[in-house]
């Protein structure tokens, strides 16, 4: 597994250690160019990170960005610059292609932006029956902490098991220095879509009829084995799911792309060996 340098207490920045992907599998019937790619681990820098930090946020939350203070939650994640991580392929001065973190709930909760995220959740879990056991474990007064994962849609999926490890290596230091991050959940932000009759064709061809409920897809593979240690698992519907235009997001493809949020919630004592499995099915072979 990757690894990021340590917790540094005295503010300064080692080299970051790099992750090779490359493209040495090939198809038996096309040739592809492929593009060696070497990703970088950094923490958060205010001063360079916050356009792309909220750019991830906003994707995150798709359609219902525009309900959040996004800048302020970007403020209060760039406000822990030793917790969580981003992923740049060319150089610490960059945008991040990907980021990794989480916020305390609990400690944070008096603070609109990040209050305004946990009504929201609070609500969406209300309203489906799957998440019908996070409400109370947030109303608890429990130190529950709000797993914040974003990359481009082209990043590969393996940056994710070295994110998690680098995380709770942090966690465990910061909780060893009283820091505010002993949690009793880890509760995971994420999508997962359906694949959609595309508008664009609708003219073109009849809808068939007695159509099979549409199948769930991750955007972030890695949910999928998450949520086999969950407490609470589920996808919510967007409140602006009709400003979610589908062939937007089609790509090459017959039908479009509606996504959902999802939640998973974890109890603490179960997320390392979670991010294990994680690593186990998705780290690229040795």
């Amino acid at each position: 597994m990757a690894k990021k340098r340590a917790r540094e207490a005295d503010g300064a920045t080692e080299a970051a250690d790099k992750m090779a992907v490359d493209g040495d599998d090939s198809s038996d019937d096309e040739d592809f160019d492929m593009v060696n790619v070497d990703f970088e681990w950094f923490n958060f820098e205010p001063e360079i990170d916050f356009h792309g930090t909220k750019s991830l946020l906003r994707q995150l939350l798709d359609v219902d960005h525009s309900l959040f203070d996004i800048s302020g939650l970007a403020d209060l994640v760039l406000s822990q610059p030793t917790i969580g991580s981003t992923v740049k392929v060319d150089g610490k001065e960059t945008d991040p292609y990907a980021m990794f973190t989480v916020l305390n709930l609990q400690e944070h909760r008096k603070k609109k932006p990040l209050a305004d995220l946990t009504k929201y959740l609070t609500q969406k879990a209300q309203t489906t029956e799957s998440l019908s056991s996070i409400p109370g474990v947030l109303s608890a007064g429990n130190h529950v902490g709000l797993v914040l994962s974003e990359r481009l849609i082209n990043m590969p999926s393996e940056i994710a098991p070295p994110m998690y490890g680098m995380l709770i290596d942090e966690v465990e230091a910061a909780v060893e220095d009283k820091e505010p991050y002993e949690f009793s959940h880890y509760l995971i932000l994420s999508k997962t879509y359906q694949e959609v009759e595309s508008t664009l064709d609708m003219g073109e061809r009849k809808k068939k009829k007695g159509r099979q409920e549409a199948a769930m897809f991750y955007f972030h593979p890695e949910d999928e084995v998450l949520q086999k240690y969950a407490v609470a698992y589920g996808s919510y519907t967007f409140t602006n799911h009709d400003e979610a235009v589908a062939d937007s997001k089609r790509a090459f493809q017959e039908l479009g792309v509606m996504p959902s949020g999802f939640m998973i919630l974890i109890e603490a004592s179960k997320f390392a060996e979670a991010a294990k499995a994680v690593g186990e099915y998705l780290s690229p072979p040795s």
